[in-house]
């Protein structure tokens, strides 16, 4: 080890040496301490006990999360089985993965360091001194909020885009064969003001049948039937560990909290008049209630305005299945693949509340006969009102179509490849470019042909790029007349 003005060198399991920076007391965390590189583009961690250097697991469990479960590396380039550059550049944005293995001077990881996006400034609250500490989620998902400057909490928008990309990140992870076994506040940090999320402290994953979990996880999060069994000793038949269907527990506790600012499980209800101890491990473990139970409301804070019925029946019905089937039978959880495709339908359906003391200041409009935001009560005026359902070609029978989904339009909504084919899925490997948008010109509504080689009018006549559709309640029309185009229906519904 090499040491000058400060400045070490990490030996990698390849030879290749790195830099880092020896600093007095360096951030430490429950299992790991952290020295940043001179330029601060990553950071070198060790463990906080040595020993953990002897353990065959963990050895094993970092070679093959640095290399072939990895999906922030292409498989051309020894990374997870399928992953393209693209979708590994993708992914890369979404977890903070680790990148190599240190032997010397002591066994440890090399990860990236976290963007700055996820680190508070000085700027960041007036009441407190949050500067330079990481951004976790729980300083946005509870009465933390009151501490922190308007321009960090972000919408209800960006709220819901974090839940997309955490539902996406769980489920290529878990594509992968991989859990996360402590997935929490904690292991993902989130930025309300950019949207963005990352999932942290990677080096604990679970390889299912190869590497155990070697943790419970973190209060709030642990799945109940974790929580009840850890009593019982390590590798008791009985004993729950941390597993996929954990991580689908802790997945939708996470959403719920960037959604409705409040924890799913945590409510009036007394589980215990014993000690606060047993109550919380009841209320959280064996005998936990969602306090939006449908059936039993002893759970239910009062005054309880905006819930999972504002989010649409698609949603409801996912977060009932989490925490009221799930919460006792974990094999009855939604995927996170489940999860990611309905909050993506969701996203189509956001609408701008037109109140500008409005908080949230966006909602899904979900119901259009009562087109209401549940925030704070104001009703969407005559005339902003404008819905695009979108239908595909059934298989086989030329001229039958089936829905595809909805979007809720507004002035300047920009439409993607994945409302133009029935064939595309906005996720990781989708085309982002804009392909149409929808705008309002002299009282009309329009949908403008940005890029679009085939789209049609409703009179059946070609629509250049550049051109644009008036749109006008019960209009239907080829968004392309290239395979799997959809049809685009046009609804003007009343408020």
């Amino acid at each position: 080890m090499t040491y000058m003005n400060n400045i070490a060198e990490a030996v990698l399991t390849d030879g290749k040496r790195l830099p880092y920076v020896i600093k007095d007391n360096p951030p430490r965390g429950g299992m790991k301490y952290t020295y940043f590189a001179p330029d601060r583009s990553y950071v070198v961690q060790f463990f906080n006990d040595p020993s953990v250097a002897n353990s065959p697991n963990l050895s094993g469990r970092l070679d093959a999360i640095v290399g072939k479960y990895n999906p922030t590396l292409s498989e051309a380039d020894g990374g997870a089985i399928g992953n393209s550059d693209e979708t590994a550049k993708y992914f890369s944005d979404k977890f903070c993965w680790p990148m190599a293995i240190v032997r010397s001077p002591e066994f440890g990881i090399v990860c990236p360091a976290y963007p700055a996006d996820f680190f508070f400034t000085e700027n960041s609250s007036a009441l407190i001194n949050l500067n330079g500490k990481d951004k976790k989620s729980n300083w946005f998902t509870s009465k933390n909020r009151n501490y922190l400057d308007r321009s960090e909490l972000g919408d209800f928008r960006s709220m819901l885009q974090m839940s997309i990309t955490l539902a996406r990140s769980i489920r290529r992870m878990h594509q992968a064969g991989l859990a996360h076994s402590d997935l929490s506040n904690n292991n993902v940090l989130i930025d309300p003001k950019s949207g963005r999320s990352i999932v942290i402290d990677i080096d604990s994953l679970v390889v299912p049948g190869l590497y155990p979990p070697e943790v419970v996880g973190t209060r709030g999060y642990i799945a109940p039937e974790v929580l009840a069994t850890l009593g019982l000793p390590f590798g008791h038949p009985g004993r729950k560990l941390p597993s996929v269907e954990t991580d689908l527990h802790a997945l939708p506790v996470l959403m719920y909290e960037y959604l409705f600012l409040r924890h799913p499980l945590i409510g009036p209800k007394i589980y215990s008049h014993e000690s606060a101890e047993e109550d919380d491990f009841l209320a959280l473990g064996s005998m936990a209630t969602f306090i939006e139970h449908p059936t039993d409301h002893s759970n239910r804070p009062d005054g309880l305005r905006f819930t999972i019925d504002c989010l649409g029946p698609a949603l409801a019905k996912l977060f009932t299945r989490a925490f009221v089937d799930g919460l006792r039978r974990p094999d009855s959880r939604p995927t996170a693949m489940e999860w990611e495709r309905a909050l993506v339908k969701a996203w189509d359906l956001l609408h701008r509340c037109a109140n500008p003391a409005c908080g949230p200041q966006w909602f899904i409009l979900h119901d259009t006969r009562n087109p209401v935001c549940p925030h704070c009560g104001t009703r969407v005026k005559h005339g902003d009102l404008l819905r695009l359902r979108l239908k595909s070609e059934v298989r086989g029978r030329p001229g039958q179509w089936l829905g595809a989904g909805e979007v809720d339009a507004y002035n300047n909504m920009p439409l993607f490849k994945w409302h133009i084919f029935s064939d595309v899925f906005p996720g990781e490997k989708a085309d982002r470019a804009m392909q149409a948008y929808v705008c309002r010109y002299n009282g009309q509504w329009l949908l403008v042909n940005h890029s679009i080689t085939g789209m049609m009018s409703p009179g059946g006549s070609l629509v250049p790029i550049g051109q644009a559709v008036l749109l006008k309640d019960g209009v239907v029309f080829k968004a392309s007349n290239g395979p799997k185009g959809m049809l685009i229906e046009v609804a003007m519904p009343a408020p």
